[in-house]
């Protein structure tokens, strides 16, 4: 479909003006008046690119996950109220105050004004609605729930939002102790070593080899700063480009899950989101295969992922679910159990539902006591930083002392 470039005035009397898609222009003119647009100027244009748009979109706002889900909420909310689809989407542009997602909106009405069904015009913003979103709300529009469905996305996107909090407070602790190390190491060899390399070149005796090492280090770390702070900067890079690759991040996202600390968490609440999303499914009609494809979409995990993807195979081939579950190793014999059972009594949705909030409290447990884990861990490695030093830096000024009692 064509593109129209548009001005008119809003109920304010402001000026507004965009690009939207529409069959022609009597079309967009009608989808503007219905979200109280008043057209002035209506021309043909091209479609909108994002290289055009980085100016405008450094200073846009973001539609957070948070905005997404009280749009599914207040979906449901005026679907089951019996307010027509068009209805509701122009009464949310009213409401929503997130203009981003306003633009948004306002482009899905024109959409379903054009002919589109509400998942296509869902699918043509893919950095706002996942896969897995526009998926159930095409099961909902099949099945004649889609208010239901809204209210399930609502609960999925809450948990969701909830487990990738949790995931970042269990990681938050160990890279801030890390940090604090290095910034430790770094302010001691730039400014105190150098401070006591004064007093040592003094001393006019054999420096013990501890301080030799520390000085060397200072030396290097004071003369060689702008390419280590290079080197850094590139590896760090390059780094970012190899989990970009799709090797790069099935390796990168497999050695999260083995990380000592913070992997049995990760792996906790990733397999918590397998069990939500199937659930979520499920429920909702979708069939077994489909429902492995859309999962496999939403653990945010790789490793995790093609694991999905291996017992959507098995099943494929006739396989039961608790088989291919079994083959992947990622879950636990407790889990292996419950779905034995739901998938023989058929209530695996429910038991699916069941082992996500059995990950989901251990999560929460996990992280409660992940203070009480590094603490440990840090004293060691402070103490070990303390001994460094003290033989390094306090040894030549002991030695010293010692002279200075023989001579007198």
């Amino acid at each position: 479909m064509p593109f129209f470039s548009y001005k008119g005035r809003n109920n304010k009397g402001e000026l507004v003006k965009g690009v939207l898609e529409s069959l022609d222009r009597s079309a967009l003119a009608k989808h503007l008046l219905g979200i109280d647009i008043t057209p002035v100027e209506i021309l043909p244009a091209s479609a909108p690119s994002s290289a055009n748009n980085l100016s405008i979109n450094l200073f846009e706002e973001r539609i957070e996950p948070i905005d997404v889900m009280m749009f599914s909420r207040q979906m449901y909310t005026l679907l089951k109220a019996g307010i027509p689809i068009m209805s509701a989407l122009s009464g949310l542009l009213s409401s929503t105050k997130n203009k981003a997602l306003v633009k948004v909106i306002s482009e899905i009405c024109s959409s379903l004004d054009s002919g589109r069904e509400l998942s296509a015009a869902l699918n043509l913003h893919p950095k706002v609605f996942n896969g897995f979103y526009v998926s159930m709300i095409r099961v909902g529009e099949t099945t004649g729930m889609l208010d239901k469905v809204f209210m399930r996305l609502f609960d999925h996107i809450e948990f969701e939002k909830f487990m990738g909090e949790q995931i970042k407070a269990a990681l938050r602790y160990p890279t801030f102790v890390m940090i604090a190390m290095i910034v430790a190491v770094v302010v001691i060899n730039i400014f105190v070593i150098p401070a006591f390399a004064k007093v040592f070149q003094g001393l006019g005796a054999e420096l013990p080899l501890m301080t030799r090492i520390l000085l060397t280090c200072s030396d290097f770390m004071v003369t060689s700063w702008p390419y280590l702070l290079s080197g850094l900067v590139g590896s760090a890079f390059m780094f970012h480009s190899y989990i970009a690759s799709d090797k790069g991040r099935y390796q990168w996202d497999s050695f999260k899950l083995r990380s000592p600390i913070a992997g049995p968490i990760i792996h906790k609440a990733t397999l918590a989101r397998f069990a939500r999303s199937f659930a979520l499914s499920s429920k909702s009609g979708v069939p077994i295969m489909s429902t492995l494809n859309l999962v496999a979409q939403t653990v945010d995990n790789d490793f995790i992922a093609q694991k999905v993807e291996q017992m959507r195979a098995g099943v494929e081939r006739g396989e039961s679910i608790l088989r291919t579950a079994t083959n992947t190793g990622v879950f636990n014999p407790l889990v292996l159990q419950m779905i034995a059972v739901g998938e023989e009594s058929g209530a695996l949705d429910d038991l699916m539902e069941e082992i996500a909030d059995m990950y989901q409290r251990d999560v929460e447990y996990e992280i409660k006591t992940l203070g009480a884990k590094i603490e440990p861990i840090m004293i060691v490695f402070l103490g070990i930083l303390v001994l460094i030093l003290a033989l390094g830096i306090f040894l030549p000024i002991w030695d010293l002392g010692k002279a200075s009692m023989h001579k007198n």
